[in-house]
């Protein structure tokens, strides 16, 4: 696929299912007895499902779902609360990209709070050149850098997450138009 100017493929399905088999079996490895795993809504569901369906142990999953941040506060909300009972589990946040660390400062705060018996986090993309809050992450994908991403559950404006890869996009050219990369993407 082609990509316009400012917007290039950087992970492609291969190596996009080479680095979940990889966190998996790390998962797997780390918890033999069975691990909930913990995702927000919306952007983790696509790597989190190819996730459960390479782990090799017993496993439910659940799903947070979190407001955007409150314009001028930099706070987020809980929006729908797991399902499950998290107390005295062994719990894997899993998150498509940890940024700044404030939303995943707060999950897990949240989560703490409700005493697991370990609480781990497994991201596919870790951005620690903008990280504010510190964050420990146990399973990491990939550290990248402050470009931005779309694909794989990545978005702009709801746009292109269900691209079966990740692309680096131009990010004045999609707060100018979000769909500036449609064509391109997805090979209109």
């Amino acid at each position: 696929m082609s990509a316009p100017a400012g917007a290039l493929v950087l992970y492609g399905r291969a190596e996009l299912a080479d680095t979940v088999g990889r966190l998996a079996d790390e998962v797997s490895a780390a918890y033999p007895a069975g691990v909930l795993l913990v995702a927000v809504l919306k952007g983790s569901i696509f790597f989190l499902a190819d996730l459960v369906r390479r782990l090799s142990v017993p496993c439910e999953v659940d799903f947070l779902g979190i407001s955007a941040y409150a314009a001028g506060t930099g706070r987020v909300r809980l929006t729908k609360d797991l399902d499950h009972d998290v107390l005295g589990r062994d719990v894997v946040l899993v998150e498509d990209i940890v940024d700044t660390g404030l939303t995943c400062s707060y999950v897990l705060g949240q989560l703490r709070g409700r005493g697991p018996a370990s609480l781990a986090v497994c991201t596919l993309f870790d951005r620690l050149a903008t990280r504010i809050v510190p964050v420990e992450v146990r399973f990491r994908g990939y550290e990248v850098d402050d470009d931005l991403l779309v694909g794989y559950g990545l978005d702009v404006g709801g746009r292109y997450r269900n691209l079966p890869f990740v692309a680096g996009g131009d990010r004045r050219a999609l707060d100018a138009d979000p769909d500036a990369h449609v064509e391109a993407l997805y090979g209109r």
